[in-house]
């Protein structure tokens, strides 16, 4: 190993310290999974009860499929875990400490990457299987019509998506903190980036905007994900491969930008 890849694993056990020493980051895990469960029971049950309505025949839903929707509103529980990592630092002085201890701007970003984008992602995964599983045991029932079903290849699919989707969303959040610096301020621009500006954008009725919106990351990772059941009213029109691409350039931007403000400024 390396010496740089030997100070970086140093420097991402102190971050991995930081980040389960605080009770935060177990408040913020726990709302993320009670605000899973509780909005993917409502989209669930809000999509049978429209088929039972509508008296569509043969229509399945997905156990996993309202865990997707879900997202859009579960992402900010987790986007404030990501940003404290970095915000707290700068509010109480201790910004100062970690970059004494690793002058290196970079190495201090990366190693904060590295511990929020793996915790993220096990979290999203976790959370979905509890709320998967809270959406099929609470909506099978034949009162419902038995229309949820639960096939273990698209779940796990969904599952890692949503994981995968929450680690992205993270990681340019902890850039954007970087960047911004207060807790008030990085919270502002995340929410518009993720949902303010494309809703905004969809609102217009112009099909320019509608194209910006769609390559904005929430609706970026709604078509990774395969999302159905979106504020789009349908599909995301363009493919899942396409849609992973747009929050690898949203997140690193973000870093981008995060490091740039980090080099330029004492802390």
């Amino acid at each position: 190993m390396s010496a740089q890849a030997r100070t970086l694993w140093q420097v991402a056990g102190a971050e991995w310290g930081k980040l389960w020493s605080v009770r935060s980051t177990w408040w913020c895990l726990a709302g993320a999974l009670a605000l899973t469960v509780l909005t993917a029971v409502t989209l669930g049950g809000s999509t049978v009860t429209d088929a039972l309505r509508d008296g569509v025949a043969g229509v399945r839903v997905t156990a996993s499929e309202p865990v997707v929707s879900a997202t859009s509103f579960v992402q900010f529980a987790l986007v404030a875990l990501a940003m404290l990592t970095i915000t707290a630092e700068y509010a109480c002085g201790g910004i100062r400490v970690t970059l004494q201890a690793t002058p290196v701007r970079g190495m201090v970003l990366a190693a904060k990457a590295l511990v929020v984008a793996p915790v993220m992602f096990v979290a999203g995964v976790l959370s979905g299987a509890v709320a998967t599983a809270a959406v099929y045991l609470l909506l099978s029932i034949d009162v419902f019509g038995g229309l949820v079903v639960l096939p273990a290849a698209d779940v796990a699919l969904d599952l890692l998506g949503t994981g995968v989707f929450y680690a992205f969303v993270s990681v340019l959040t902890l850039g954007v903190g970087a960047a911004v610096r207060s807790a008030a301020g990085t919270l502002t621009v995340v929410f518009m980036l993720l949902m303010g500006l494309p809703l905004m954008l969809l609102m217009t009725g112009s099909q320019e905007a509608a194209d910006i919106s769609m390559r904005l990351p929430m609706f970026a990772g709604l078509a990774f994900m395969g999302s159905i059941d979106n504020p789009t009213g349908g599909p995301i029109p363009y493919p899942a491969g396409e849609g992973l691409a747009w929050l690898v350039v949203w997140t690193s931007a973000a870093l981008v930008a995060g490091l740039v403000v980090m080099r330029r400024r004492d802390a």
